[in-house]
C-alpha cells in the first residue's frame, strides 16, 4: 500500500477505509466481525480509517479496534494507525453553537475512539448564512492548542470559504470532498488552491455510491425511488452530467480499461482519482473485507496515457456541474439539497 506524508511526521495510507457503511441505517453490524475486518485492513496496509461523530456506533467500533490491534500487534503497529473523524454540528445547533458544545462533542469522540488526542478532525458546516462557522474553527484551534486535536481539517467547504479559513490563520491540513470521474467540480478552483496552500485532498464518492461498477454496465436506467439515498444522490449527478447514455459510455470505457488491468470498474474509477493532481488519498466504503483485495489494488494500478485518454473521450460530451465544491448540495430547496439529512445527531 502506498503511503504519503501530508504534514511533518504525519503519514497515511493512500487508500482510506471509510466507516459510513458501518453506521446505523445500513443493516445490522456484528461488532466482533467488524473489528476483525479492520484488523485485516490494517495488516494489509490500509492503516487510515475515516469516521464521524454522526456515524452511529462507528467511532466506538474503531475505538475497540484500536485496543484490539494494540493487544495483537503491539504499540509500534498501533502508532501507524490514523483515525480521521468529523465534527458535524446539526443544522439546528448552528444558531446557538458555542465553545462548550464544540468541546463536549470533541471530548465524546476522544472517549469513543480511545484517543487522548484526535489525529485529524474534519469540520463540516451546513449553512454559510449562519456566521459562527469561523468562530467554531477558532474553538477547534483552541482545542488543538491544548492537546485534544492534532490536525484540523474540513469537509465539503468551497474554495471561497477555504481561502477565508487560511486567511484567518487557522492551520488547515486537508479537505475531504466529493471528487470522482462524474463530479469534477474541485478542478474548477480547489485543486489549484490546495497546491498553492499545501493542503491534502481526500476524495469520497469515487465509485458514486456504487454506480461506477460492473453492476450497472448495460443496465436500463433505474426509476425512482432508488434503493438508498446514496444512489439517489449520485443519480442526480449522472442526470446533470449528461444522462444515462453518456454514463453507459463511460462504464463501457472503464470496462475495457479494467480488462487490460485484470480488475473491475470500481477499482479503475478509484485508481483514476488517486492519480489526479493534489489527491493524497481516496476513501473507499467497505462494509467488510470481501473487497479488500480490490481496495489494495487501487494504489497499485498504473493507468497509461491511453487509459486516461479513453476516460476523457468518454466524458467529452459531459456538461459542467453547477458551482464549486458542494454548491448544489447546500441548496436545501434544490434537487440535490432536498434529499440531504441535516440534523444527523437527532436522526433527521
Amino acid at each position: 500500500m502506498q503511503r504519503i506524508t501530508i504534514a511533518p511526521g504525519y503519514e497515511i495510507s493512500r487508500v482510506i477505509r471509510g466507516g459510513w457503511q458501518l453506521a446505523g441505517g445500513h443493516g445490522a453490524v456484528d461488532g466482533e466481525t467488524a473489528i476483525d475486518d479492520m484488523v485485516a485492513f490494517a495488516d494489509a496496509g490500509i492503516t487510515t480509517f475515516d469516521c464521524a461523530d454522526i456515524y452511529t456506533g462507528v467511532e466506538e467500533l474503531i475505538g475497540r479496534f484500536r485496543l484490539r490491534y494494540r493487544d495483537l500487534r503491539g504499540q509500534a503497529a498501533l502508532d501507524r494507525i490514523r483515525v480521521h473523524t468529523k465534527f458535524v454540528p446539526d443544522l439546528g445547533v448552528l444558531p446557538t453553537i458555542d465553545k462548550a458544545y464544540v468541546e463536549g462533542v470533541i471530548d465524546t469522540s476522544r472517549r469513543r475512539l480511545n484517543l487522548e488526542r484526535l489525529d485529524l478532525v474534519q469540520f463540516h458546516w451546513w449553512d454559510y448564512d449562519m456566521p459562527a462557522w469561523l468562530d467554531t474553527l477558532g474553538w477547534l484551534n483552541e482545542l488543538k492548542e491544548d492537546g485534544r486535536i492534532d490536525k484540523i481539517s474540513g469537509t465539503n467547504f468551497d474554495s471561497d470559504h477555504v481561502l477565508a479559513i487560511l486567511n484567518a490563520g487557522i492551520p488547515f491540513t486537508s479537505l475531504q470532498l466529493q471528487y470522482s470521474l462524474l463530479d469534477q467540480r474541485p478542478e474548477k478552483r480547489m485543486v489549484d488552491l490546495a497546491a498553492r496552500h499545501d493542503f491534502a485532498l481526500f476524495c469520497y464518492g469515487t465509485v458514486a455510491g456504487g454506480f461506477l461498477s460492473d453492476r450497472w454496465l448495460g443496465k436500463p436506467e433505474p426509476e425512482h425511488p432508488l434503493e438508498n439515498r446514496s444512489l439517489t444522490k449520485y443519480k442526480l449527478i449522472i442526470d446533470d452530467l449528461g444522462g444515462w447514455d453518456l454514463f453507459q459510455g463511460l462504464l463501457s470505457a472503464l470496462r475495457q480499461i479494467a480488462d487490460r488491468h485484470q480488475t473491475d470498474i470500481a477499482t479503475i474509477a478509484s485508481a483514476a482519482m488517486l492519480r489526479r493532481p493534489g489527491v493524497s488519498a481516496v476513501i473507499v466504503g467497505a462494509r467488510n473485507r470481501a473487497h479488500l483485495a480490490s481496495n489494495l489494488a487501487i494504489a497499485d494500478i498504473v493507468l497509461s496515457d491511453a487509459d486516461l485518454g479513453e476516460i476523457d473521450a468518454a466524458l467529452a460530451g459531459a456538461r459542467d456541474l453547477e458551482g464549486d465544491v458542494y454548491t448544489l448540495e447546500r441548496d436545501r430547496t434544490g434537487r440535490h439539497g432536498s434529499i440531504m439529512k441535516y440534523n444527523l445527531n437527532k436522526g433527521e
